[in-house]
């Protein structure tokens, strides 16, 4: 940390200093974590929470532990001016909407595999041919996953017996579309499109 203080030093005067227009003395509190070639960081956390509240709240935090302040205050700010309306919140929401939808498809993944394994032991218990061993295979056509030589009738409960490998309900959506949906359009609108329906129910 002192290194770091003796890096701030080095300028003639911190970030905060400059903006706010005044004299950057040795014991400024900005200075080791506003240097002078980040403007930008220190306009927009002034621009949130004031010059005056970051000072308090950085002199209620132990030493060690106001880099980390400095870096949630700035990414707060940051988020807050992307959306004034629910900040760094609608990220969280939106991420969180997100995660419980691919809980609710692994989920569902998870029962038509164990459907699958059951069946298949069944089938091979009633010396049904076909597959190694009287199980039956596994095959992939027309974007679902089929089980040949098992009886289809019962995969019923599971959405007529097929397995998405291409698409359909259980589909896992890759991480660029879990960021095109939320965060990489900045929050335009996202809150509303994923809070205007009902939650999955597991």
């Amino acid at each position: 940390m002192p290194q770091r203080s003796h890096e701030a030093r080095s300028g003639s005067s911190c970030a905060a200093c400059k903006l706010l227009k005044r004299r950057c003395g040795p014991g400024c509190i900005f200075a080791p974590y506003f240097r002078s070639d980040e403007p930008k960081k220190f306009a927009k956390v002034h621009k949130v929470f004031g010059a005056s509240n970051v000072s308090k709240i950085l002199g209620e935090v132990p030493e060690v532990q106001r880099e980390d302040t400095v870096n949630s205050l700035a990414y707060e700010a940051e988020a807050r001016l992307r959306d004034p309306v629910y900040g760094c919140i609608g990220a969280i929401a939106i991420l969180q909407r997100k995660m419980a939808e691919l809980q609710h498809d692994l989920a569902v993944a998870h029962a038509r595999l164990a459907r699958a394994a059951a069946t298949a032991a069944a089938a091979a218990a009633e010396g049904s041919g076909g597959g190694i061993g009287g199980v039956g295979m596994l095959e992939c056509d027309g974007g679902h996953l089929m089980m040949n030589n098992v009886d289809r009738g019962a995969f019923e409960e599971v959405d007529d017996g097929y397995y998405p490998c291409g698409g359909g309900p259980a589909t896992i959506q890759s991480f660029d579309q879990v960021s095109s949906s939320g965060w990489s359009q900045e929050f335009g609108g996202g809150l509303s499109d994923y809070f205007g329906h009902s939650p999955f129910m597991l």
